[in-house]
């Protein structure tokens, strides 16, 4: 049985993909140790092109705040060994899943007729229309 990295160096184009991978897992292990842990899961480090960075974050708020953090970032990537001297910094907005539709609640029969109750006493008001809107949710 071959081993994985011997089918990457028979084929030129899979060493280079290849070497691209480890070269994006490397920027990324960088950035996480450098980024706060705040905007860690906000962010993810790109490629390294002409010495620049590219950071993606999922918003423009995120971004604002890396492009404040800019100038202790570079200096924290340059002590962990990745030659930058610029982050390019985008926004990369991700969908997100669809949100569970909210069930509707219902009360119990006792919390039912004393809302009943007290929507009798205060028939004739607003606030008495409502509790008793609420009180028929049963």
């Amino acid at each position: 049985m071959l081993r994985v990295s011997a089918l990457f160096t028979g084929n030129a184009e899979l060493a280079a993909l290849s070497e691209q991978a480890e070269k994006l897992t490397l920027s990324q292990q960088k950035w996480s140790a450098v980024v706060p842990a705040a905007l860690k899961p906000y962010t993810q480090a790109g490629s390294v092109n002409h010495k620049r960075l590219t950071v993606y974050a999922n918003n423009g708020a995120v971004a604002a705040k890396i492009k404040l953090l800019l100038p202790s970032l570079i200096v924290g990537l340059q002590k962990q060994g990745l030659e930058v001297t610029s982050i390019r910094v985008e926004v990369q907005v991700k969908s997100s899943p669809a949100k569970p539709a909210k069930k509707l609640r219902t009360l119990s029969p006792i919390a039912a007729a004393s809302l009943e109750k007290l929507a009798a006493e205060l028939q004739g008001s607003p606030l008495g229309d409502a509790v008793a809107r609420l009180s028929s949710r049963r």
